[in-house]
């Protein structure tokens, strides 16, 4: 959420900064809204020290005998004490007007964020590794001898329906193994801290990252009124909701491992076959809670450990920066890291690393207190992929399958799967 103060104090600016984003003049309409809310409050604040005033004369008119003025002051009580009680209503049903329409807007991007409109128009800023040159077709995932055994779409649609999977075997153990090597890698090497958290949450923690109110409709709502998380940023970022911490505490850097749900509202129609793109899927999240002064130096630390992972693995990836068109709702600047898929001959995104400000700060109230002793100041908060696991396992597969219909899996996983090292064409681990 946006700063009212900022916005009074440069409103040229702000409406610069969001027509960036395809939206234009809100200032005025927000502006608008703040002064009528702040008149009411003012008019609220003269009302009761008019009503105060009366309140002291009354006694002083009952002394005196003065019957008349006894009744005028009485009555003029009751009348202001009305008055305030109606003006604090508009305040603040001006005030919960203000608030939704700043919660629907998006954070302001970076001023070195390029222009564009969609993912055609993000910039590459460096790529890893070199794709394998394979003397045979290569396939997709689920087209793999060796994988389709244990890649079932057909029996998940009849589970749950479909953008589904039921993963068997090899297919499985691999699929566990990369989300442990994964989450050790960020504990061991990294320095973040290995949390489980819930994967439902209250609303007000969908409310705390962005992803309500503007995006309830891709995300799953039980009749309880809880939300199904759809990352686990969702949950570690909500961490520090309503805190104040040590400025000397900082940065705070979690990771988790978790299952994640998303509707793909909007997605009929794109990547139908395979694992791509699922309603159910797990990722190995990371998120940090940093200093103001920390945090684009924290982006760039997060999104190398998320690079870090691609290498390991040997799969070879591009790192893009988003343009203002693809840049998400409640950040500043989004890497996007993109994989090598052999099967679609393309770069897929499987890692997004963002910096988010004190956007979601704001929303959730997550304050330090700066070691000097000053005024709280609200943390700044980012979060990454560290990887999409699903996305993960596709990348492997397709990197390292062969043209007998085997797959030879990365050394990393060795000690995850029992020394085994290959996917044979019928499915086993060897």
């Amino acid at each position: 959420m946006h700063d009212i103060r900022m916005i009074r104090e440069a409103p040229e600016a702000f409406d610069a900064a969001l027509a960036r984003r395809g939206l234009s003049g809100m200032s005025s309409e927000i502006l608008a809204l703040d002064q009528a809310r702040r008149g009411k409050i003012q008019a609220a604040e003269e009302a009761k020290a008019a009503q105060n005033a009366a309140s002291k004369q009354v006694g002083a008119a009952k002394a005196k005998g003065d019957e008349a003025e006894f009744e005028r002051l009485r009555a003029l009580v009751s009348a202001k004490k009305d008055e305030v009680a109606r003006l604090n209503d508009e305040a603040k049903a001006e005030d919960a007007k203000l608030t939704d329409l700043l919660m629907g807007l998006p954070n302001l991007p970076f001023d070195d964020i390029p222009e564009g409109t969609d993912e055609d128009d993000n910039v590459e800023l460096r790529r890893w590794g070199t794709p394998r040159d394979m003397d045979f077709s290569a396939k997709e995932h689920f087209e793999i001898p060796a994988v389709q055994s244990g890649m079932d779409f057909e029996t998940a649609a009849k589970l749950a329906g479909s953008r589904f999977v039921v993963l068997r075997g090899a297919v499985a153990r691999i699929h566990r193994a990369l989300a442990q090597f994964m989450l050790d890698t960020h504990v061991d090497k990294n320095g973040c801290q290995e949390t489980w958290a819930p994967v439902l949450v209250n609303e007000a923690m969908m409310y705390g990252t962005g992803q309500l109110p503007k995006f309830g409709e891709d995300s799953y709502q039980t009749r309880e009124g809880m939300w199904l998380i759809p990352t686990s940023e969702v949950t570690l970022t909500n961490l520090v909701n309503g805190l104040t911490v040590d400025e000397a505490s900082l940065p705070h850097r979690y990771t988790a491992h978790s299952q994640c749900f998303r509707s793909e509202a909007g997605s009929a129609g794109r990547d139908t076959a395979g694992m791509l793109r699922q309603h159910q899927f797990e990722k190995v999240e990371m998120v940090s809670i940093t200093h103001p002064d920390q945090s684009r130096d924290e982006l760039d630390r997060m999104t190398k450990c998320a690079e870090g992972i691609l290498e390991a693995l040997g799969l070879p990836y591009r790192t893009m920066v988003l343009c203002t068109g693809d840049l998400g709702f409640g950040m500043h600047r989004t890497h996007d890291l993109e994989v090598w898929l052999p099967g679609q001959g393309k770069y897929r995104e499987i890692s997004s690393c963002s910096v988010a400000g004190a956007f979601q700060a704001r929303r959730m109230n997550a304050r330090f207190k700066p070691a000097d002793g000053g005024k709280p100041e609200f943390v700044h908060t980012l979060n990454g992929s560290g990887l999409a696991v699903g996305r993960t396992l596709i990348a492997v597969l397709e990197n390292g399958q062969q043209s007998d219909g085997s797959v030879t899996l990365p050394d990393v996983l060795a000690p995850y799967l029992g020394g085994k090292t290959t996917v044979a064409p019928d499915g086993t681990l060897r």
